[in-house]
């Protein structure tokens, strides 16, 4: 009798929820927009090349050669991508580990951007692989490869998506109105933070320790016995700066969606950010010194290559880091910016010259990518943007969370940073 009366409940139920998602599925704001445009071409040019890709192989689309397996999707997408998503685990180590209470506003909206990064770039990592199929070897597979430096890789980019989604799982709990499922989900943040940090910084390297098997194919300016721990470091300012250039483009996009914490206490979570970047930056630099003089490569620098390694260390590095620190001493919230996009752009050539422009320096074949390439590695970025923007859109993820999912009274009045002081204190920024 009782399963009988509850029955209808539970499909009325199960009907609300269809309709809720239904929902949710319809566009929020305007559809023909300049970005939906460039977007809809854009994907529209990749399905047509990624069909061709399957269909006939890499050949048919690529450039790759046997001199350079990996092109600008491992290079670009996955490599120098996955050292833009280091905001989400140093920001949850500032923010659970170190009690940073400062940064926390930004920490739901920092793990998203990294847990879409890590699923979009493995998806370019299936496209570069002959054998797609294949990349399930590391888990499932018949060889896993227990001696490849890339079976620690893939364990480590499966076992961090994990960790991220279940960070982030709280946002789509309360989204859904399931406070029991949330309650749990809370309850596993912790634990998820600490385990996500480790897996990063052993992933971060590992990708850098993938070229300590191509030293006579690396320029020797850009290699080193220390590349993991280069990777490692530059992981950090290159993750800050990034989120520094997504909270300046979000303000403004979503601006509408932020909260007013968030709104009031952006410069100075700026200004803080680009102190530890400047900080980290001139420790990476020290290291690439250090590196320089004991690989006893100092006559190198006045080569052409050399000239290009000035380039990319004084040029994205050095002068970014006198940025960041002249921007936190005078509190000019637009060096700060500068010195991100300088940062970002530095750790893009960092990463290409290390696994492509001085990879196979001495080769008489050199390898460019093809356009169908470059389309490509611009769609994987353009399907991410769509995917951030339709959960920030509709989920708390810049905006307050339901009052049911907030902190106690208490448990706010007691935070170090108050919105009210923030709001007193960048009033004259802010206008």
């Amino acid at each position: 009798m009782e399963r009988t009366a509850t029955a209808p409940d539970v499909r009325g139920e199960f009907k609300r929820f269809i309709r809720f998602l239904l929902s949710e599925m319809k566009p929020k704001g305007k559809l023909i927009t300049p970005f939906n445009v460039f977007a809809a071409i854009t994907l529209v040019t990749a399905a047509v090349i990624l069909t061709i890709r399957f269909w006939k192989g890499l050949g048919a689309v690529t450039n790759f050669s046997p001199d350079y397996p990996w092109g600008i999707w491992v290079a670009f997408n996955v490599i120098t991508g996955v050292a833009f998503a280091g905001g989400a685990y140093v920001l949850t180590f500032m923010v659970y580990i170190l009690h940073l209470r400062k940064y926390k506003p930004i920490v739901r909206v920092t793990v998203l951007n990294g847990f879409l990064a890590y699923v979009f770039y493995a998806g370019a990592l299936v496209l570069d692989l002959g054998k797609p199929w294949h990349i399930i070897n590391p888990i499932i597979g018949h060889a896993f490869g227990l001696s490849s430096v890339l079976f620690l890789v893939a364990w480590h980019f499966l076992l961090y998506m994990a960790a991220e989604f279940i960070e982030f799982s709280p946002a789509v709990a309360e989204w859904l109105g399931w406070k029991r499922v949330h309650k749990v989900l809370e309850s596993m943040t912790l634990a998820a933070v600490i385990f996500g940090i480790t897996l990063s910084t052993l992933h971060q390297s590992g990708l850098g320790a993938l070229f300590l098997m191509a030293k006579p194919k690396i320029h020797p300016l850009w290699y080193s016995e220390f590349i993991p721990i280069l990777f490692l470091v530059s992981s950090i300012f290159a993750g800050l700066s990034m989120i520094i250039l997504e909270r300046t483009i979000s303000n403004r996009v979503f601006r509408k969606r932020t909260s007013a914490e968030i709104f009031l206490t952006n410069d100075a979570i700026h200004f803080g950010l680009a102190k530890i970047c400047a900080v980290t930056m001139f420790v990476y630099l020290f290291m690439k010194v250090i590196v320089l003089v004991h690989g006893q490569h100092l006559s190198l620098l006045t080569t052409s290559w050399g000239i290009w390694y000035l380039v990319e260390v004084v040029g994205f590095v050095l002068i970014p880091g006198l940025l960041f620190t002249q921007s936190v001493r005078t509190q000019n919230i637009n060096l700060v910016r500068i010195g991100a996009m300088m940062t970002i752009i530095g750790i893009i050539l960092n990463r290409l010259n290390t696994s492509l422009i001085a990879f196979n320096w001495n080769s008489t074949h050199r390898y460019f990518p093809s356009w169908m390439e470059l389309e490509v590695a611009i769609a994987i970025l353009v399907v991410q943007v769509l995917v951030f923007r339709w959960i920030v859109n509709r989920m708390p993820i810049l905006s307050e969370p339901p009052r049911w999912a907030q902190e106690p009274e208490e448990a706010i009045d007691n935070r170090p940073i108050k919105i009210e002081e923030e709001q007193e204190k960048w009033k004259v920024s802010i206008m």
